[in-house]
């Protein structure tokens, strides 16, 4: 990939005209700094599709420090990899790049540079002073070598750059040409998919999507250094509050979270590490969107974002999504920029105060149209980067455009099916409605370790409380005073056998629970009661014929809590409302046939204590 990586012999080298099949191709380099830059690259690969008469090949600078995961990049895209010094080497016809840095004055073609984030904001270090600059990609010592401007082509988003640019660096002025935001307008082509992409993400009715958004370094969110020096650890510091916070004030069935964060966080100090930082919350439900696919689809979905000076929250800002921001250092900033203005108008995060107060009022008096002025400086020609950029790219190669091709963009597509799932233990506060037909209000929070429980809103009634814990669960002592124990499985998983025989045996293994359930779909469960009772929970389609993806192991709370307060199990046949938040599901109670213990040693088992309890006089959490 570097300097030291052999050189390639196909299809350009020393010999290649021996071994190539397609020959006379124009030569296109993708030139990649790191995974953020790479990522921009892949959205406007597709603009070369269909064309025999162009090779894509794809090099890497070496020059960042920020390289892990780019190897794997290149790998999925299955393109010729050459390396920096070979590539120096080689004449292109065009070569792209999403960023400076590195010697990008050495290729031997003609050269266009995109961003790779929503225009240029940043102020960075110049490779040669190490002083600040303006901001990265529009000073002098970016922008020109011996005077002359590096790129043939410096690609801009909106006139505002133009003009940036005009009073950082004149000499580069000739080179801008405005071509849209191809990240943003496959970003616009999603919007209709919205719906579909919170379903995929597991945002289940009535709940509210909250993403964490983070760039990279010190003074992010992630980061948490205070305003002093970005090396020292900050005052400021809202990480570990905000993750704290989430489990604690937000209840699982109305607020799903997840986390969107930089590749450079993620290579930078290492996936494993970051799941690391990150585990007590990913136990409480918050998902963490991995760093190259998928995090535009997350901002389609949110509800709210958390964010800070990153292109995400400003992306997020730009399409309507209600931001509030947990860190914003304006000093990193140019303050022309629209990302600054950003930071001028979007309320902050605040440690003091409630978290979930916060989130609400954010969504509640958000105003679709209050950042409508920010939303038209991310592009001056939404959804025509496609047909621009390609028109650029060829035009720089002095050929015509493939005829009969129209030039798009990838569409962005549905994420794979991720439900929350929450392995901390649980503590459920309820509330019975009506005991006829039956209904019952539940809340429930994740408690994590030795984190401060929920406090209960002394204006909301909580009749009885019960603790549920997954048998995955890394706490498993918390599963010998359990209440519910909750087992998330295929229904024909041979490793566990098939629910009834589970629960079965679950109900030997820990005695002192009222009720198992082993969850075998998103929208059902199977049950087992202390008295032997085994049971279908299923919950009834929406009016759309969609199944009601509401969490299996609430509906099995409901049915516990309703029949430790003492009411028959028949009387909740054949169907019982829970309640979570705003959202009423409708679950279809079916008592099922229930084998009998295949030996008689197994059902020695059984002589373990039958007792239904009521957890608030137990309960192993924190209230």
């Amino acid at each position: 990939m570097t300097g030291g990586t052999a050189r390639l012999r196909v299809p350009v080298g020393e010999d290649a005209e021996r071994w190539v099949t397609r020959v006379g191709c124009r030569r296109i380099l993708l030139i990649v700094h790191n995974v953020t830059s790479a990522t921009r690259l892949l959205d406007v690969l597709p603009l070369f599709n269909s064309d025999v008469r162009v090779q894509l090949f794809a090099t890497c600078t070496g020059s960042s420090p920020f390289l892990a995961g780019v190897p794997e990049l290149l790998a999925q895209a299955g393109l010729p990899v050459l390396p920096w010094d070979q590539a120096k080497d080689t004449e292109f016809d065009l070569a792209v790049a999403a960023s400076y840095g590195g010697e990008l004055g050495s290729i031997r073609g003609k050269l266009a540079v995109l961003s790779h984030g929503m225009g240029y904001n940043k102020k960075l270090a110049t490779p040669d002073t190490g002083h600040r600059t303006p901001v990265f990609g529009m000073a002098p010592d970016w922008l020109l070598e011996d005077g002359r401007p590096i790129a043939s082509a410096t690609v801009l988003s909106h006139p505002e750059q133009l003009e940036r640019l005009r009073s950082a660096c004149p000499e580069a002025v000739p080179t801008a040409v405005l071509a849209g935001d191809p990240c943003y307008d496959r970003i616009l082509a999603a919007l209709p998919q919205r719906d579909r992409f919170r379903r995929a993400l597991g945002v289940r009715p009535g709940q509210r999507l909250i993403v964490i958004s983070s760039t990279w370094a010190a003074r992010s969110l992630f980061g948490g250094a205070g305003p002093g020096e970005a090396g020292e650890p900050g005052t400021d510091d809202l990480l570990p509050w905000l993750l704290s916070r989430l489990a604690a004030e937000l209840p699982a069935d109305e607020y799903r979270t997840t986390a969107v964060l930089h590749p450079n966080i993620w290579y930078g100090h290492g996936p494993g590490q970051v799941r690391a930082w990150l585990d007590n919350a990913r136990r409480a439900g918050l998902d963490a969107i991995p760093p190259l696919d998928g995090w535009r689809q997350a901002l389609i979905a949110a509800d709210c974002v958390l964010g800070d000076h990153s292109s995400v929250t400003y992306y997020a800002a730009s399409i309507g999504i209600p931001v509030l921001l947990g860190a914003f250092p304006q000093e990193d900033l140019d303050p022309l920029s629209p990302v600054a203005a950003l930071g001028r108008t979007a309320p902050r995060l605040l440690r003091r105060g409630s978290l979930r107060a916060q989130i609400d009022r954010a969504i509640t008096s958000h105003n679709p149209g209050r950042y409508g002025e920010l939303a038209e400086q991310t592009s001056s020609s939404p959804g025509e980067s496609a047909a621009l950029l390609r028109r650029l790219f060829y035009g720089l190669m002095d050929i015509p455009e493939p005829p009969g091709h129209p030039a798009l963009l990838d569409p962005l597509p549905l994420p794979p099916y991720t439900p929350a799932r929450v392995t901390a233990p649980v503590r459920v506060l309820v509330r019975h409605i009506s005991t006829d037909p039956p209904e019952l209000a539940l809340v429930r929070y994740a408690v994590v370790g030795d984190e401060p429980g929920p406090s209960e809103d002394p204006a909301v009634r909580v009749d009885t409380a019960h603790v549920v814990v997954d048998e995955e669960t890394r706490e498993t002592g918390r599963l010998r005073v359990a209440d519910v124990v909750v087992r998330h499985a295929a229904g024909d998983d041979p490793r566990l056998g098939p629910p009834a025989v589970w629960t079965s045996e679950a109900l030997d293994r820990y005695p002192y629970c009222g009720l198992v359930a082993y969850v075998d779909g998103p929208d059902r469960c199977v049950v087992r009661t202390r008295e032997g009772d085994l049971l279908r929970l299923s919950a009834a389609t929406e009016l759309d014929g969609r199944p009601d993806l509401g969490d299996p192991a609430v509906y099995a709370s409901a049915l516990h809590a309703w029949l430790a307060s003492g009411q028959p199990l028949d009387e909740a046949l054949p169907a019982i409302t829970v309640r979570t938040g705003a959202t009423a599901h409708h679950v279809t109670v079916e008592l099922l046939p229930s084998p009998p213990p295949p030996t008689e040693a197994h059902a020695s088992g059984s002589a373990s204590p039958i007792r239904i309890r009521s957890a608030p006089t137990r309960s192993p959490l924190p209230s």
